[in-house]
């Protein structure tokens, strides 16, 4: 059982000769945080982002239809080599445990590729360049990287802010004293989700003197208004700081003040929310949450937050931690596998290591599409927000529909395996109908994967 837990609560689902958790379930999971998550390169397929930006663009100044249309193609097969690429990431992993926590950390600090064309473009690069590198470092440089990233900067708006007494404002002739063009959308999500959290502590006042600090960093290389306003015709889409449009003067968060030092503020800043108390009681309810239980056990809450503290948010000992949390073997806990992992649980059930671009549209069909959640906040991964009827039958549906077709190449010949990849008693009635020959084989692995244990981790 607890070689189970191991593979599927920490995991992302057994494969069918998954034998290496058997005989030391934790050593197993702290044996994959002994070095860094796999680097992977940029997929065949895929372009600069800031190129293909940049031909939207001039096609969108000509008007050329056909020019459109071919940006568009090259677009959408940008987006899509990307997302295969994230989704074979998981489905292939040898470390499934240091997969996962990349998967859990990019949701947690997410981008939405659905909300605008620029963050579509960038949210592959951003899991491969701002999280997964750092996921097992000290939290603040994950959260450093993340908020200085291009898809970061784009999916909440900082690229569109202005500060009201900046140079810039000043050039067009607004008041100082109004607020003209201060977007604090990046400040509001930086406090309340990636950091204190909506109870954390914080006010307005700390939303807009953060909204300050943050003015000035910008995106260089996807044209549009900073790249006009720098007479940028290419290059690639990196992270840069616009004295400019940055908003002058000291300014207060969470009581402290912060000097006049243009980029060096909010790099300061950051630091000191990542290390703030109600950003490690925050991030440990939601990691207990995650691979725990939906109503997270105080006690386990509290184990991980002191870890995290003691450890200056070092995450790979925040990590170890999480292995070691009792509360994660016992059995009156489970967790209801979101529509993610359950289709990668599917895939590495069937012993493959390639995810077919043809699952992206079940993952949009399973309400969870990859790299897009409905709002910054990330996805949901509580029960009551997938378990509802429509999600369960579209499950059921697709259970049949991979039984029908990916089972038949990666020649699932034997359905009864099937039935040792999640913890199930041998009085369990799925052993005889797996057995059952007078069963159609691509109904019994439908079975297999629609099962009520199969939903569960």
């Amino acid at each position: 059982m607890s070689a189970h837990r191991a593979l599927n609560r920490f995991g992302l689902g057994a494969r069918p000769d998954e034998s290496r958790a058997d005989a030391d379930p934790r050593g197993w999971l702290e044996s994959q945080l002994a070095s860094e998550p796999e680097r992977r390169p940029t997929p065949e397929g895929t372009e600069d982002p800031g190129s293909l930006l940049r031909a939207q663009l001039a096609a969108s100044r000509t008007g050329d239809e056909a020019e459109t249309r071919e940006v568009r193609r090259r677009i959408g097969a940008h987006v899509t080599a990307d997302a295969v690429d994230g989704l074979t990431a998981r489905v292939a992993a040898d470390r499934p445990f240091l997969e996962r926590w990349v998967a859990f950390w990019s949701n947690h600090l997410c981008v939405g590729a659905g909300a605008k064309v620029p963050t579509r473009l960038l949210a592959g690069a951003y899991e491969r360049e701002a999280i997964r590198p750092f996921v097992l470092g000290p939290f603040e440089t994950l959260l450093l990287e993340a908020t200085r990233h291009p898809a970061m900067i784009t999916y909440l708006d900082n690229v569109r802010s202005v500060g009201p007494d900046s140079p810039a404002a000043r050039r067009r002739g607004r008041r100082a004293d109004t607020p003209v063009g201060l977007n604090e959308n990046h400040a509001r999500e930086l406090l309340e989700l990636h950091t204190l959290g909506v109870d954390g502590g914080y006010g307005q006042d700390d939303v807009r003197e953060l909204a300050r600090i943050l003015t000035g960093w910008t995106v260089s290389g996807l044209g549009g208004a900073v790249g006009a306003l720098r007479g940028e015709a290419n290059g690639r889409a990196a992270f840069s700081f616009e004295p400019l449009v940055h908003d002058p003067g000291e300014k207060t968060v969470l009581g402290r003040r912060y000097a006049e030092s243009g980029v060096a503020e909010g790099e300061q800043v950051i630091r000191d929310l990542a290390r703030h108390p109600s950003t490690a009681r925050f991030l440990a309810t939601k990691l207990v949450r995650h691979f725990v239980a939906d109503d997270p056990p105080a006690a386990a809450v509290d184990r991980l937050a002191g870890r995290f503290t003691e450890t200056e948010g070092n995450l790979r000992e925040v990590a170890r931690e999480v292995i070691h949390l009792e509360e994660a073997w016992a059995p009156d806990h489970l967790k209801f596998r979101t529509p993610q992992d359950w289709l990668v649980a599917v895939l590495r059930g069937l012993g493959l290591r390639q995810a077919p671009p043809t699952l992206l549209g079940v993952l949009r069909d399973l309400r969870q599409p990859l790299w897009s959640p409905a709002s910054p906040k990330g996805f949901d991964d509580t029960t009551d927000v997938w378990a509802d009827p429509d999600g369960l039958l579209n499950r059921a549906e697709f259970a049949r529909t991979v039984a029908r077709t990916v089972s038949r190449r990666s020649r699932v010949d034997d359905p009864v395996r099937l039935a040792a990849l999640v913890e199930r008693e041998a009085g369990d009635p799925l052993h005889a109908i797996l057995r059952d020959d007078a069963v159609a084989t691509d109904e019994r692995v439908a079975l297999a994967f629609a099962d009520p244990r199969f939903q569960w981790r």
